[in-house]
């Protein structure tokens, strides 16, 4: 699915990743952790097509990455909603910035499959009765879930997510990092999610990326095999891998 190959990228003289090397699979569930400014949120950019090498490659599944793709879906930790739209509207904008442009290829798939109708999502994701709403009017909970239904209504196989929770109450944060693992699961995406969190990482990413001071220069993987499982937050295999992580950073 993913294959970051001798990447090497630096912001004017200051490098964050030299001949850098990194593989994930279709279906993985990545968390990506490390200290602020070690180069998480631009590994997700290179990801994503909203920067580029300064030497070296992006593939995904196989194409070397020059632009945004269309079956990948970027969440925000700011939401990124239009405020003078409704619910029902920010969750139907993806779909129709795709009706604009047609499948070209760049803008949308060259073959459209069928979308799920944006009702159906709101559905899901528990937002029907606040369809009609403004982000202004909503929980920061809502805000995200409506995010969440913008870009899955794409129909992507790989979702991205930058520190998607952080700014949200821990029952909120706990009851919508559920909500991904079963979505992930559900639909059979691969996920990349940044996150700050130890305890976030040890939980959904059955495959922990640890990155450290930059310039990074290699890749160091924990792997996570029970991530996702039911309990998991209440084991002790969990409470050892944050130990082993707070150790590691």
């Amino acid at each position: 699915m993913i294959n970051v190959e001798a990447l090497t990228f630096h912001y004017k003289t200051t490098p964050v990743f030299e001949n850098f090397n990194w593989q994930a699979q279709s279906g993985d569930s990545w968390a990506v952790l490390g200290p602020s400014g070690c180069g998480k949120s631009t590994l997700l950019a290179l990801l994503a097509g909203l920067r580029f090498p300064s030497a070296g490659k992006v593939r995904i599944n196989g194409e070397i990455l020059k632009r945004p793709r269309p079956h990948t879906g970027l969440i925000l930790q700011d939401y990124g909603l239009l405020p003078w739209a409704t619910v029902r509207q920010n969750a139907g904008l993806g779909l129709a910035v795709r009706a604009f442009y047609g499948a070209d290829g760049i803008h949308a798939p060259r073959e459209l499959s069928r979308n799920l109708p944006v009702e159906s999502w709101l559905e899901r994701l528990g937002l029907n009765a606040m369809a009609d709403k403004y982000p202004a009017q909503l929980s920061g909970g809502q805000r995200q879930r409506t995010a969440i239904a913008r870009t899955l209504a794409l129909q992507p196989d790989l979702l991205l997510m930058d520190e998607p929770f952080s700014s949200l109450d821990a029952p909120t944060r706990e009851a919508l990092q559920t909500l991904t693992m079963e979505l992930v699961a559900e639909h059979g995406l691969t996920l990349v999610m940044v996150t700050h969190s130890i305890e976030e990482a040890a939980l959904l990413g059955r495959k922990i990326l640890l990155l450290n001071e930059p310039p990074n220069h290699a890749a160091h993987v924990i792997e996570n095999t029970s991530a996702g499982k039911p309990g998991y937050r209440d084991n002790a295999e969990y409470q050892a891998l944050c130990r082993e992580l707070r150790e590691k950073m």
